[in-house]
């Protein structure tokens, strides 16, 4: 039985791999947050290689968490500085839906963002950003912060790329929903890459089209179009972009509130690039209340849902058994 345990771990081993390996693939979710918390997004673009990116957060707030993302075509490399600060990057996700060779790399920047951020004045802190890479679009920045004046919120990011079937999330809440109620709010943006020209994606909230035309260069600080400076981001001085918007007037960032009724407990959106040549890398929701975001079209309401390391932990444990009792099985058979 000792040979058995030790292959049984092994198996575990591995699988811990293969599931950490795969979390970041297709667009999945990342990172949620509840509580007093919101976030800022911000985006950048340029062939110089160099310019500014930006934050805009409020006076005594504390910074949770800041994300540096990167995006690269025809098989770039993710390298960069934030405020001459070297960034350490994770392994590039390559999106296998499209042309091109398009991908991206997350990079967590807390160190750099907070100490800047907390304790500051408040307001709009510009942080500069040097590509060092080669073949780069762009780099988004996400900063998540708490603020003890801010109501009760869920803020999620999601990453990765756009699988060429449509990628599906959902949001799912512990009460019915209402829209007309004081303060309810439900914001989505997303980042997009290698993107101009008419490349656009659509994006369904409830089965209603929100968009058909998600994408362009908005962050390029270049005033022409060019390799090296496709990518937008919805950014936190963009205007809300207005229901089925055209390719102009689409800066992605959405309002979800329209397509919510009363009574609702969930909220479905599905995103996809059926032109399967640019690349949504970033999808973040900023919805008022408790919820629980998943990468999936049916989410569990938060009062139900099961702590994300239980979860690991129960399947880890099945598999454990299964293996155990068929190698059992085997050698006594």
């Amino acid at each position: 039985m000792k040979g058995i345990r030790t292959v049984s771990l092994t198996v575990l081993m591995f699988l811990s791999i293969l599931l950490a390996q795969s979390a970041y693939a297709s667009l999945t979710v990342f990172q949620t947050y509840t509580g007093n918390v919101a976030l800022s997004s911000d985006g950048f673009g340029s062939t110089t290689d160099n310019g500014t990116i930006s934050a805009d957060v409020p006076v005594g707030a504390t910074v949770l968490n800041a994300y540096l993302y990167s995006a690269t075509f025809f098989g770039g490399s993710q390298a960069a500085t934030l405020n001459g600060s070297s960034v350490a990057f994770n392994p590039q996700v390559l999106n296998t839906a499209t042309c091109c060779d398009l991908a991206s790399a997350r990079a967590d920047v807390t160190s750099i963002v907070a100490p800047i951020i907390n304790g500051g004045p408040g307001g709009v802190y510009n942080f500069t950003v040097a590509e060092t890479g080669v073949q780069q679009d762009g780099e988004g920045l996400v900063v998540v912060y708490s603020l003890p004046s801010l109501p009760t919120a869920t803020v999620a990011i999601l990453d990765g790329f756009s699988a060429s079937g449509g990628d599906s999330a959902s949001i799912s809440f512990a009460n019915p929903l209402d829209p007309t109620a004081p303060g309810f709010f439900a914001k989505m943006g997303i980042g997009d890459s290698f993107s101009c020209c008419g490349q656009e994606s659509t994006i369904t909230v409830n089965g209603n089209t929100l968009t058909t035309h998600a994408g362009n260069n908005d962050d390029s600080a270049d005033g022409f179009i060019s390799n090296g400076n496709l990518i937008t981001v919805c950014s936190f001085d963009d205007p809300t972009s207005p229901p089925d918007p055209s390719y102009d007037q689409d800066h992605e960032c959405y309002d979800l509130k329209p397509f919510v009724t009363l009574g609702d407990t969930s909220i479905a959106i599905n995103t996809n690039n059926p032109s399967n040549d640019d690349n949504i890398f970033l999808e973040t929701f900023y919805v008022s209340g408790l919820a629980n975001v998943c990468d999936t079209p049916d989410c569990i309401p938060p009062s139900e849902a099961p702590e994300p390391g239980v979860l690991f932990l129960v399947g880890i444990g099945i598999v454990a058994l299964w293996v155990s009792n068929w190698l059992y099985r085997r050698r006594f058979a």
